[in-house]
């Protein structure tokens, strides 16, 4: 273990931290939503699924999708470094920054995410590291905050 003077260890780059535990969750609640709707339907009893109309099943195949979309959201999210600057995948939303534009990163106490200060109100939040995966978490906000400081110097 480093002592707590020295430098941080700078990983090799590119290197991607994306979080465990929401991406199993998502797995799983996936595979439940799928699996529950599934049985559900197999257990109606022929006259109960002739009495649901094409609509109506189009509306629970639209929820169904809706909720796999914004679980995969959650689980695609991750924040990538490079040699050019900083990627940060939020769900649906990517954000491409030049290490001139990251500013520092903050994880506050008690707080899901860390997120990069860039001024005084101008935050981005990093969902690909959560503080759900406890020690995993620190060890790459330590990892993210070496990256950074290797890059504004």
């Amino acid at each position: 273990m480093a002592a707590p003077d020295s430098e941080p260890v700078v990983p090799s780059l590119p290197r991607t931290w994306r979080p465990f535990g929401p991406r199993m969750a998502a797995a799983v609640f996936g595979t439940v939503l799928v699996g529950a709707f599934a049985w559900l339907w197999i257990q109606f009893d022929p006259e109960t699924k002739a009495a649901v109309n094409d609509l109506e099943k189009a509306t629970v195949i639209f929820f169904i999708l809706l909720g796999l979309a914004l679980l995969n959201g959650l689980a695609r999210s991750r924040v990538i470094a490079r040699e050019d600057g900083l990627t940060v995948v939020n769900g649906y939303r990517t954000r491409r920054l030049a290490w001139s534009e990251v500013g520092t990163v903050r994880m506050p106490q008690g707080a899901p995410w860390p997120h990069l200060e860039q001024g005084e109100d101008d935050r981005i939040s990093l969902l690909g590291i959560h503080s759900s995966d406890g020690a995993r978490a620190a060890t790459a906000v330590r990892e993210l905050r070496a990256v950074v400081a290797a890059h504004q110097r």
